[in-house]
């Protein structure tokens, strides 16, 4: 090879790697372009699933709350449900004893007016021992009974009550002022019983006294031997004599 075919040969070499690098320079440069492009968008990418994480995990932390307050509720309606249901065993038992006592009502409001009826009748035949009271009583239970405002255990209450004064009345001495009609004469009188056994009558003057006779439903006149012990029967239950041994004039039974 000639000297100017190698010069010739060395200048196009020359050349050639002078137009290689700068064509290896442009591509590098472009590649550092597109590196930079893909660092971006993998930035961006990056944070776009930063944020679809940091949205995904507080929507779990949402969804267990959700399920964690779905639990709660589930559990607290199902308490209420068992309140609800001994409520209503409650009520079904109030209306069962509700319907009880009205059927209780319909027999015994019947029985209260006889058993009325029935004190009356024994008063009116009875020893007339605080006669007036008597009446009186029986008088307010019939009142009572035409009152809506009382209750039925009330009234009942009052009927036995009565039941227990009448009870009572044949158990203890006492004695009270008042009146009879002894042969037309009305005369102020203290009265002396002894439970049901003896009613006596004496004058205020202490001069005259009376037994009452139940059969003849009259006041009959006691003789002088019974007078002084009627004078201490009524000092007695006054409490003005000490209790003592007496002679009263006591029908016997028959």
């Amino acid at each position: 090879m000639s000297k100017r075919t190698l010069i010739a040969s060395t200048v196009m070499g020359a050349f050639a790697l002078s137009g290689s690098a700068a064509v290896s320079a442009v591509t590098l440069n472009d590649l550092q372009k597109e590196e930079a492009k893909i660092h971006a968008a993998a930035a961006k990418s990056q944070e776009k699933i930063n944020a679809l994480f940091e949205q995904s995990q507080e929507l779990l932390v949402e969804y267990r709350s959700t399920v964690d307050q779905t639990e709660n509720l589930k559990v607290y309606n199902d308490y209420i449900a068992s309140l609800v249901e001994d409520q209503q065993r409650s009520i079904d038992s109030l209306q069962r004893q509700i319907d009880s006592i009205e059927e209780t009502k319909q027999g015994i409001v019947p029985l209260m007016f006889r058993m009325i009826d029935s004190l009356e009748k024994f008063v009116e035949l009875d020893i007339p021992i605080y006669l007036e009271e008597r009446r009186e009583r029986i008088q307010r239970l019939r009142d009572l009974m035409a009152n809506s405002n009382v209750t039925v255990s009330e009234q009942f209450r009052q009927v036995i009550e009565a039941y227990l004064v009448e009870v009572e009345y044949g158990t203890k001495m006492s004695s009270y002022q008042g009146t009879i009609n002894a042969n037309g004469t009305e005369n102020t009188v203290d009265f002396f019983n002894l439970g049901r056994t003896a009613f006596l009558a004496l004058s205020l003057d202490q001069t005259s006294a009376w037994v009452w006779d139940n059969e003849e439903r009259q006041w009959k006149a006691l003789g002088d031997d019974y007078l002084a012990s009627v004078v201490d029967a009524v000092k007695m239950a006054n409490g003005v004599k000490t209790p003592d041994l007496i002679k009263l004039p006591i029908k016997a039974a028959e």
